[in-house]
């Protein structure tokens, strides 16, 4: 009998892409989850910031028991635990988003002292930071097996920020060996984490130029045709904001996006292009179509189609600008439960079903909170 996953691989690689966060990335945890549940295992994981972090903890140790190490680091950086018990609710958030700002989130990161002294005390490049990440070092030390990440089935890619140039820089487990170092840097935002030295260069948080790492499976060399699940924890869509608060809240959405409506459009664009041209060059005669391989125009054209099943994050009650430091146990947990509903009702649509243009090479399936926001049928 054809399982879901038989089904989905049908259509190429099955890719998870995780956008950076923070405490919002509970949410990538309940959609992996739904996943797993589902018999849907990624071949591949991509992941800046929050996202690598998930992304690291879910191939770097045997795929069975991927949700316990997603569950055991999320448990490790719950916080105000007491705060909640014995301040008033109207009144625990702010205290433990103080308590986060002061004291740090146990198991994740601490303050400088030698940072909050003087914003001109010489620290050195690789502890210019507000808050000391040795404790995601420590437990992502003991979480993660970077030899499987390096020799597993899961192809990992992490994005990071090249500090010199302000160039967006993918740190790839096909290419290259992955360590600690390179998950680090993909969540070193400043000024709160100091930047990481891999080589020669130092990286901040890869979200500073891409926070959407999916153009890196667009781009990528050869060409696969995939089915790519794409999750967004900052919604691109919102209403008009009324308020100073609303503002805060909608303008941290808007940048952190980070322009993937316009990625779309473009991705779209050429791949279309692509599936034109190869119709086009079939057309031609023979000499003329070995002509276009000799000169490597025959590349340009290509078949291949990637369907992307983009999961946008909806903002729970009473969420503000600090939503990405609330690791408090019922912040995570509220993600984590919204993101499995939601991708299970996604998954029970299954929308990559519906009739495609043959001309299209990039179809979006786009669903909010489970319900279908843009199908295949719509697509442009």
């Amino acid at each position: 009998m054809k399982t879901l996953h038989d089904e989905i691989a049908s259509y190429g690689q099955i890719v998870l892409v995780l956008q950076g966060g923070g405490a919002l990335g509970a949410y990538q945890v309940g959609v992996y989850q739904a996943l797993a549940e589902s018999g849907i295992a990624p071949d591949w994981v991509v992941g800046t910031s929050i996202g690598a972090i998930n992304a690291a903890l879910i191939a770097g140790g045997p795929a069975a028991a991927a949700l316990d190490r997603l569950s055991a680091f999320w448990r490790r950086i719950e916080h105000g635990r007491a705060i909640d018990t014995f301040v008033p609710g109207m009144f625990a958030a702010a205290a433990r988003n103080m308590l986060a700002v002061t004291q740090g989130v146990s198991g994740f990161y601490r303050p400088n002292p030698m940072a909050f002294m003087n914003a001109q005390t010489p620290l050195g490049a690789e502890k210019a930071g507000y808050y000391s990440v040795a404790p995601l070092a420590e437990t992502l030390g003991e979480l993660v097996d970077f030899n499987q990440i390096n020799t597993g089935p899961i192809r990992l890619t992490v994005g990071a920020s090249n500090a010199r140039t302000s160039e967006m820089t993918y740190f790839d487990s096909r290419d290259m060996t992955l360590d600690l170092r390179h998950i680090l840097a993909s969540g070193a935002l400043p000024p709160a984490f100091p930047a990481v030295r891999i080589g020669e260069d130092l990286f901040w948080d890869g979200g500073i130029l891409s926070n959407t790492p999916v153009e890196v499976v667009f781009d990528d060399n050869p060409r696969k045709n995939a089915m790519v699940f794409a999750v967004h924890l900052w919604n691109p869509h919102g209403g008009e904001p009324q308020t100073i608060r609303e503002v805060m809240n909608r303008q941290k959405d808007v940048q952190y996006s980070s322009r993937a409506a316009t990625h779309i459009k473009r991705q779209r664009q050429l791949h279309k292009l692509r599936h034109i041209i190869a119709e086009m060059s079939a057309l031609l005669p023979d000499a003329a179509r070995d002509s276009l391989k000799q000169r490597g125009l025959a590349g340009y054209g290509c078949t291949t189609r990637m369907h992307v099943i983009r999961l946008l994050a909806p903002a729970l009650d009473h969420e503000d600008q600090a939503k990405d430091i609330d690791f408090s146990a019922d912040g995570i947990r509220q993600r984590w439960e919204a993101g499995y509903r939601h991708t299970c009702e996604t998954l029970e649509k299954a929308p990559w079903r519906a009739e495609v243009d043959p001309h299209e090479g990039f179809v979006l399936h786009e669903a909010c909170a489970g319900e279908m926001v843009e199908t295949a049928a719509a697509a442009k």
